[in-house]
């Protein structure tokens, strides 16, 4: 099994299909109990944990001098993981702390809270229509406070709804279109030629999932589920990523990167500018009892 992107759904889904002796492949939800003492021998997370990304922005936020970050994140399983993984490497002082609404759009009452909090930065994990409404409307607002969050908020088909906004934003993530590997430059390139514009984050996790399982499954029937499970921890691919591998609890180990947004022509994109954490596993790992 595959395919889940959001956390909570994941929580509901992966622990009863691992108790059924079935693997599951997760392409980007991450949360931190399947990494701890939730791991199965059968779960497989080929994305990153949810902490990596907002642990590399608050890397990447000391490195910057921010030294008093207003937090805001959704108030789901993903969303305390990304305050929590923020916070893990963030040494500065907390301007001030909100979990929204999941599927919220209206964000007047947060932004004013970021404009009297005092904050030097602004850190928000605010994936899909969430993170579009609330940068347009910060846009708007006036307020000049700089932002800085993970690769959700600043995702390729997203920034072309933000337009403008989000120039020079920097966020974190463990891919980007520029990474200088022949797997990355044959897959950004084959997607664009097949759908005529830049592949998502999204789409690059699908794309290493599936080339993932292809491995193993040359390598192993998945009947012989010892057989298979060893294929799958080898990681026998070439990932968009590069060098690729799990650690103990099938999470992966990684560079994450620090992106700026740009534009190239008529298009919103990212460049990578820097590495905030190089071969980042997780902080669950130790939990984890296979």
């Amino acid at each position: 099994l595959t395919g889940i992107i959001w956390s909570n759904l994941a929580m509901a889904v992966v622990p009863a299909a691992v108790a059924q002796g079935k693997f599951y492949l997760s392409p980007n939800a991450g949360p931190s109990p399947l990494a701890g003492a939730g791991c199965d021998k059968n779960y497989f997370n080929v994305a990153w944990q949810n902490d990596n990304l907002h642990e590399a922005a608050g890397a990447y936020a000391n490195s910057a001098g921010y030294k008093n970050s207003f937090m805001l994140a959704p108030n789901y399983p993903a969303g305390t993981d990304a305050i929590t993984g923020y916070k893990r490497f963030y040494t500065g002082a907390a301007a001030g702390e909100v979990y929204t609404q999941l599927g919220q759009t209206d964000y007047a009452a947060e932004i004013a809270q970021i404009r009297a909090s005092g904050a030097d930065s602004v850190f928000f994990f605010l994936p899909g229509g969430m993170g579009i409404a609330f940068m347009k409307q910060y846009a708007e607002s006036g307020v000049d406070i700089p932002l800085v969050g993970p690769a959700f908020s600043f995702d390729q088909n997203i920034l072309q709804a933000v337009g403008d906004a989000a120039l020079g934003v920097h966020n974190t993530s463990q891919w980007n279109k520029d990474l200088d590997n022949p797997a990355n430059k044959a897959f950004v390139e084959a997607f664009q030629a097949e759908y005529g514009r830049l592949p998502s984050l999204y789409a690059s996790q699908g794309f290493d999932t599936a080339n993932l399982l292809l491995s193993a499954k040359a390598k192993a029937d998945v009947g012989d589920q010892d057989a298979f499970r060893a294929a799958l921890e080898a990681a026998d691919f070439a990932s968009t990523r590069g060098d690729f591998k799990f650690g103990p609890n099938h999470h992966p180990i990684q560079d994450i990167y620090v992106r700026e947004v740009v534009k190239e022509g008529d298009v919103y994109t990212n460049k990578v500018v820097g590495v905030a954490l190089e071969d980042r596993g997780d902080a669950y790992a130790e939990e984890c009892k296979m």
